[in-house]
């Protein structure tokens, strides 16, 4: 046997999780590059939409801002509010035109359909439309006017939508924030970031927007919608190199912007269903194994009704978030199992809607991210056929096929991005054999036994016939790893 068969295995690197991410990619069917014909639409495109025709009206001189990730540069939307007299507060939530250079049945459109979303791994992004388009000519960047649809909204003094118009209209972006320093400044614990510094009035605006929000999250919770906390930790790189892994925390920026895209994305469907057309809706349907979820509450001692309740399953969440925010994640999976999907459905003209369970709303469509969803591109498209009075680009049988297409391609997206967290874990933790972690018991059926850790933020399987009881804590020793099939194997630390 030559001396090279014992050599130790050469360490893993981003371009290792880029090749096992597009592998994991075409496993699903989905596109990993765009064809010759959406490459040529590309070229051909001269630049930025515009359009000077009385029906766009020019918002570019408001306060615009956009919040998103540090690195996002396929922003969506922008938003604005303007306090009124008597507390009310009227706030315009503006959506990049996408459909002004992405036309239905193109082969920029079809690759789009195919893939239905931005599918977003830690070592490389596989765009819906070309990052030349989303990046940039139907991003709403900084500094640039983009054509944009407007829901204009006026909330009364205690947060609640009294009226809404839809129209569409140019836009400037004045200043490109990201959501954890706009929300270090709003909580004190951070400076005014400086791209809001060189805006006068962008303090003011912003603090007008945290303030409605807010208002607005205290009327939804108190309506049932549910708040979870999900386990979605990311690989952190510079360069070819990982140097860690971090959780997304959630923040008063993020929820800020989730606040104003749940209210537009209901005014949105509102405006659909009044004009006379079908719509995509975003559903959640109410539980069929609510007895499953009442089940989980009464091993906390806390009793739910044997009917589905919104507010009472929120209340609690709440309850337990606070008793428990460690295992808080680990619980909030369990009940999202539970509850099932959210999936996309036709709603009809005049037809009652299945709502969506998780948000307490009857009235949702995913409208709010055509550069990086593919069915609320299609929305856009029945936005400004309806307020232009023109015949729906899509048919009520178009839609049912493009509903279950997207709702399929969203649950392939998903596993990818879910595959490819645990090659990143397995990535981070592969120079670590042998250490000893701090672990807390997430999982014990048949199937294993499976444990998170604490610091760094991954999971993996604990190699034991049977396993504590899941919440238990307990030290947790690196026994392998295996990257390229996201396998992190723990044993029991005596």
């Amino acid at each position: 046997m030559s001396a090279s068969t014992f050599r130790a295995r050469p360490p893993h690197h981003r371009s290792d999780l880029v090749r096992i991410a597009i592998a994991s990619m075409r496993e699903r069917q989905l596109l990993t590059a765009f064809s010759a014909q959406a490459l040529q639409e590309l070229a051909s495109i001269a630049g930025a939409a515009s359009d000077s025709t009385p029906a766009v009206r020019d918002l570019r001189s408001l306060l615009w801002c956009s919040i998103d990730n540090d690195d996002s540069l396929d922003l969506d939307q922008l938003t604005v509010c303007e306090a009124l007299k008597g507390g009310r507060t009227r706030l315009l939530v503006a959506i990049a035109d996408v459909d002004a250079l992405v036309k239905k049945g193109s082969a920029l459109d079809d690759h789009a359909r195919t893939n239905t979303a931005t599918i977003y791994t830690s070592a490389c992004i596989f765009p819906m439309l070309p990052e030349r388009l989303s990046t940039n000519l139907t991003s709403l960047g900084a500094g640039v006017d983009r054509l944009a649809v407007v829901t204009d909204m006026l909330f009364a003094s205690d947060g609640q939508l009294q009226e809404a118009t839809l129209y569409r209209a140019t836009v400037h972006n004045q200043a490109k924030l990201a959501y954890d320093a706009v929300s270090l400044w709003i909580d004190g614990s951070g400076p005014l970031p400086v791209a809001a510094q060189s805006v006068p009035g962008m303090d003011l605006q912003l603090r007008q927007q945290d303030a409605l929000a807010q208002k607005m999250r205290v009327l939804r919770h108190a309506k049932g919608s549910l708040e979870f906390e999900t386990f979605a930790p990311r690989a952190l790189f510079e360069g070819e190199q990982v140097v860690g892994i971090a959780q997304q925390e959630q923040n008063r920026a993020r929820q800020l912007i989730e606040e104003f895209m749940i209210a537009a994305n209901g005014c949105n469907a509102r405006y659909l269903g009044q004009s006379g057309a079908g719509s995509l809706r975003r559903v959640v349907r109410s539980p069929d194994r609510w007895l499953r979820i009442v089940a989980v509450a009464k091993e906390y001692g806390e009793d739910l009704p044997n009917t589905p309740d919104s507010r009472a399953l929120e209340a609690f969440l709440a309850k337990r978030h606070q008793a428990d925010p460690l295992r808080f994640a680990d619980l909030s999976l369990v009940i999202i199992k539970l509850m099932g999907s959210g999936e996309y459905v036709v709603e009809a003209p005049g037809e009652t809607g299945i709502g969506h369970f998780g948000l307490a709303v009857r009235d949702y469509t995913h409208s709010t991210a055509p550069n990086r969803r593919y069915p609320d591109l299609i929305t856009s498209r029945m936005l400004k056929a309806a307020l232009a009075g023109q015949t729906p680009p899509y048919s009520l049988e178009e839609l049912a096929t493009l509903a279950q297409h997207c709702t399929r391609q969203e649950d392939a997206a998903r596993k990818v991005e879910r595959r490819m967290r645990k090659s990143d874990a397995a990535l981070v933790l592969e120079s670590r054999t042998g250490e000893v972690f701090n672990a807390i018991v997430t999982g014990n059926s048949p199937d294993g036994v499976w444990v998170r850790l604490l610091n760094p933020p991954v999971e993996g399987k604990l190699l034991v016939s049977t396993g504590p009881a899941i919440g238990a804590k307990l030290r947790v020793r690196l026994v392998s790893t295996n990257v390229e099939r996201g396998f992190i194997d723990f044993a029991v630390e005596a």
